[in-house]
């Protein structure tokens, strides 16, 4: 509802990478199994995906899974390895690269198709399971780079120096995107999310230009599906507007840029989720408690909000923390709506 703009009786809360990271019964479920593999085994994603729904009283489920699963799955050489990310063999830096990337059909992710239905009918309808997938300037940056990148200086020379090479490969990953989410939709995920972690690290013109496009393709081929689409990115703060025009429902904000001022950089017409900074769960529960409290009060400017952190759940983050932030949400924003 809160992603409709729709009335609420209290701030509904989820959080990026609430499913696993800091939870002890997912590193002993995890232990032993590479990340990627996890996340092809139905009963796998089920139970991890499942494991915070039990521990907090969010909102919402988020799917367990990968934004590198659809080019592992067409059949791309990479690895996520421990304490470094997503490793590619051979990186993409010519057009012959190209080939590498062939459309994802669902059968090339049976696994996802298994596992959102299942979780689909044990989450039932008053819990939404939102889907996810990569933006395609994320994608593109693990793809050229050949894995993670401070700076995305080799990206950003095909983004500026070969714009027919960089079209072209935006257009491939915008298409596995939207395969990928539609896999997701027709298994029963309820809501999307476009994580393009990265993508703050562009100009504004240079978005407009060579990405806005292909993120608003995305957008435009899911709004059939009937469901609600949330747009996030990390530094995006300069980008706000641009992402509110791309054509989701709910604009993601990190930590950096305050609700209410996002509200003014964003479009009318959408909703907001955020915005925690997630280092501060780290913090004395009196400080937790204090800018929780400012991000819903902040957030109440919005035409919708989700409270949600301002990027995902840090690995040693104290599971109790996050239940009791979640509870504080719920009775914080009640009183205030009552």
């Amino acid at each position: 509802m809160a992603c409709r703009r729709r009335p609420v009786p209290h701030t509904p809360v989820w959080f990026m990478r609430q499913a696993g990271r800091s939870l002890p019964e997912y590193l002993r479920l995890r232990e032993g199994v590479p990340m990627l593999e996890s996340c092809t085994r139905p009963d796998m994603i089920v139970e991890i995906t499942l494991q915070p729904v039990r521990r907090y009283a969010v909102d919402a489920a988020i799917f367990f899974s990968d934004i590198m699963v659809p080019l592992k799955a067409i059949g791309v050489d990479l690895d996520i390895k421990p304490g470094v990310g997503p490793v590619i063999a051979q990186p993409i830096r010519d057009a012959a690269g190209l080939g590498a990337l062939r459309p994802l059909d669902p059968d090339d992710v049976p696994y996802v198709t298994e596992a959102v239905g299942a979780l689909a009918a044990e989450l039932g309808p008053a819990t939404p399971l939102i889907g996810f997938a990569g933006g395609p300037f994320t994608l593109a940056s693990y793809l050229i780079e050949g894995g993670p990148s401070k700076n995305h200086d080799r990206t950003k020379a095909m983004m500026y120096g070969e714009p027919e090479l960089w079209a072209a490969l935006m257009g491939r990953l915008a298409d596995l995107t939207i395969a990928f989410l539609k896999v997701q939709v027709a298994a029963g995920a309820s809501a999307v999310q476009v994580f393009d972690s990265w993508v703050g690290a562009v100009a504004p013109q240079d978005y407009r230009e060579s990405v806005l496009p292909h993120t608003s393709r995305i957008f435009a081929e899911v709004e059939a599906l009937g469901v609600p689409r949330i747009h996030f990115g990390v530094g995006t703060g300069e980008l706000l507007g641009l992402m509110g025009e791309a054509g989701a429902d709910v604009v993601g904000v990190d930590w950096r840029v305050p609700l209410d001022e996002a509200v003014r950089r964003v479009e009318p017409g959408k909703a907001l989720q955020g915005n925690l900074d997630p280092a501060l769960l780290f913090a004395p529960w009196e400080t937790v408690e204090a800018r929780a409290r400012d991000v819903l009060a902040r957030g109440r400017t919005a035409e919708g909000h989700i409270f949600n952190l301002g990027h995902g759940v840090l690995p040693s983050t104290n599971p109790d923390v996050l239940a009791r932030l979640a509870d504080l949400v719920h009775e914080a924003s009640a009183e205030t709506s009552a």
